[in-house]
């Protein structure tokens, strides 16, 4: 009998686990709804804005050559300190998601050093914070609590030092790394040169051009939307880093949730069978006992 009340005892502690994934996937699905809404949102906006400053650099880049541009938008293909910006979750129990963005920060960090490039690393996310900590790989920047509460300001102040390194030549490349959101059931590794921002498929057309602005103006204007084009760039990442983990998290969660509906069963079927077993014992000691009394 002891063994039928362990037997019954995980059935109990499995349908309790049960009961915890199917509701943080519930919870993962309305947050998963809501950031999907945001990140829509951040994504058009960031495409406009990306298209805008593409716009100017190239009307400025026409009249200039590329020593008085900026290294904003001066390819480097040689660089000799490469910042990689990378995002990941501050919690866990998403499968392999935050796994996939460490795995590549990891192997473009190897194929730079490689060649001989320094390469430095800046964290958003306790998960990739903690693995490279555990690594031994000192972290220039980390960030535990950005990457789960996305804001604007943040993002913006998180990137700041990033950019002032590369506009103070401490820095020549700055990557961003992070696992976007692709649709419900797939996420996407997104690995993206923030700065130098590439120019090589803008074409510019006088007569199809978004603004209409002084030339004087054009390198100010140019500034001042770069800084833009950065900041909300990051924020965009750690609004679709977001949303995929949500996704992540709820594919875990559902097929957590599957593993645990398959242990009951097969538990009770345990738990039906020794049962059966055990009153099949106490007939037959019933029954042998019966007979040693004739």
């Amino acid at each position: 009998m002891a063994n039928l009340k362990e037997i019954k005892l995980q059935i109990g502690s499995v349908k309790n686990t049960q009961k915890t994934t199917k509701a943080m996937k519930l919870v993962s699905s309305a947050k998963l709804t809501r950031t999907r809404q945001l990140s829509d949102q951040a994504k058009s906006y960031a495409a406009k804005i990306n298209d805008v400053l593409s716009d100017i650099a190239a009307r400025v880049s026409k009249v200039q050559d590329e020593g008085n541009i900026g290294r904003a938008f001066v390819s480097n293909d040689n660089p000799k300190t490469v910042d990689i910006v990378f995002v990941t979750a501050d919690k866990g129990l998403c499968g392999g998601f935050n796994m996939a963005t460490i795995k590549t920060v990891s192997k473009i960090m190897s194929d730079y050093e490689a060649k001989g490039t320094k390469v430095r690393l800046r964290a958003a996310g306790r998960k990739g914070v903690d693995y490279f900590n555990f690594q031994g790989i000192s972290l220039d920047q980390a960030v535990s609590d950005l990457s789960s509460a996305p804001e604007y300001d943040r993002a913006a102040d998180f990137i700041k030092d990033v950019v002032e390194d590369f506009t103070n030549e401490v820095t020549d490349k700055v990557i961003v790394v992070y696992n976007g959101f692709l649709n419900m059931l797939t996420q996407e590794i997104r690995v993206r040169e923030l700065l130098p921002v590439s120019l090589e498929k803008v074409e510019l057309n006088e007569s199809t051009s978004m603004l209409n602005i002084e030339p004087d103006d054009d390198e100010e204007v140019l500034n001042e939307l770069t800084g833009k084009y950065i900041d909300f760039n990051m924020y965009y990442a750690l609004i679709d880093s977001l949303a995929a983990e949500h996704s992540a998290r709820m594919q875990a969660m559902e097929a957590a949730t599957k593993n645990a509906k398959e242990k009951v069963d097969s538990l009770t079927v345990e738990y039906n069978k020794a049962r059966q077993a055990a009153i099949t014992t106490e007939l037959i000691e019933i029954i042998s006992g019966v007979e040693s009394l004739k």
